[in-house]
C-alpha cells in the first residue's frame, strides 16, 4: 500500500469508529472575542455565496455557513460515514455533499467563489495535487480560508497532555502508532505560500488565535483525546493516559473546578490571482 493510501485508509477507519470527533471537539472553543473557530473560518468568506468545504466531516462548518440564505454549498469528505451525520443535519438539505479525494475533486471547473477547510487540509498528502484542484474549482478572485493546528498554549492542560501523550506513544509497539499524515508545509505561512503560489494563489495572510478550551477535567478530557494519535492506542493505554491526565492537571484547577486548556489555530487565507 502506497503512502497516500495507507494515510487515507488510516483516516477513513479513524472516521467509522468516530464520525464527528473534530466538531465534539473544537465546536465548543472560543477565540478571545467569543467565536469559534468555525465562526471565525465563516467570517474570512461572508461575501461569498458559492462554497466549498474542503474536509467538511459532519458538516459543522457548512451549517454555520448556511445561515447566510442563498449561499450554494459543497462538501467533499473521505468519510462516508462523516457525511452520513452531515446529511441530517437539515440546513445541509440542498448542499452538494460527494465521498471523495481532495486531490481529485467531483466538480466542474469554476465552481466555487470561496474554499474553506477546518483543520483538514493539514491531513492531506499530495498536497501540490490539493492546491491545483482548489485552483481549478475556484472562479477568478476566489478565496481560500483554512484554518490548521497551531499546538499547545504554554502551561496548560493540552500541552501536558501532549507531553503525556508522547512518553505514551514512545512506550507503545510500532503497530499502534499512526501514520505520518498530510504534509509539514501546510503548518506554516512560508510553508504554506510555497505549496499554493505555484497553484496561482497570492502571499498567504496568516493569523494565529488562541481557543479556549478550559472546563470541568472531564469534559477537557473529551476534547483533548480526540487527537488521532489515540486511536491506534487499546482501551487499556488510553485508560491509563486519561488516569495519568487527571492526575497531572489537579494543580491547575480552579476555585470553580475548572482546568484552563487552550490550543492555537492558525488562520490562513488567500485568493486567487
Amino acid at each position: 500500500m502506497t503512502t497516500t493510501a495507507s494515510q487515507e485508509a488510516f483516516l477513513q477507519a479513524f472516521h467509522a469508529e468516530y464520525p464527528a470527533v473534530t466538531a465534539e471537539a473544537f465546536g465548543r472553543g472560543r477565540a478571545p472575542d467569543g467565536r469559534s473557530s468555525y465562526e471565525i473560518l465563516c467570517d474570512r468568506v461572508a461575501g461569498s455565496m458559492r462554497v466549498l468545504d474542503l474536509g467538511c466531516g459532519d458538516g459543522l462548518l457548512l451549517e454555520f455557513l448556511a445561515r447566510t440564505a442563498g449561499r450554494e454549498l459543497a462538501g467533499v469528505d473521505l468519510s462516508a460515514h462523516s457525511l452520513a451525520l452531515a446529511r441530517r443535519r437539515p440546513a445541509l438539505s440542498e448542499a452538494k455533499l460527494e465521498e471523495g479525494r481532495a486531490q481529485e475533486l467531483p466538480f466542474a471547473d469554476d465552481s466555487f467563489d470561496a474554499c474553506v477547510s477546518h483543520m483538514a487540509l493539514m491531513l492531506m498528502s499530495e498536497i501540490e495535487h490539493v492546491a491545483s484542484e482548489m485552483a481549478r474549482v475556484l472562479s477568478p478572485e476566489g478565496v481560500l480560508a483554512c484554518v490548521v493546528g497551531g499546538g499547545a498554549v504554554g502551561g496548560e492542560a493540552y500541552e501536558r497532555f501532549l507531553a503525556l501523550l508522547r512518553r505514551t506513544i514512545e512506550e507503545t509497539p510500532a503497530s499502534q502508532r499512526i501514520p505520518a499524515l498530510g504534509d509539514r508545509r501546510t503548518r506554516s505561512r512560508e510553508g504554506l505560500d510555497g505549496v499554493l503560489g505555484p497553484a496561482g494563489f497570492t502571499t498567504v495572510d496568516w493569523e494565529t488565535v488562541p481557543i479556549d478550551l478550559s472546563g470541568p477535567v472531564a469534559q477537557v478530557w473529551a476534547a483533548v483525546s480526540g487527537l488521532y494519535d489515540l486511536g491506534p492506542l487499546d482501551r487499556a493505554t488510553v485508560e491509563r493516559l486519561r488516569q495519568a491526565f487527571f492526575v497531572d492537571v489537579r494543580d491547575l484547577t480552579t476555585s470553580d473546578g475548572h482546568i484552563p486548556c487552550a490550543f492555537n489555530i492558525h488562520l490562513a487565507t488567500a485568493r486567487l490571482s
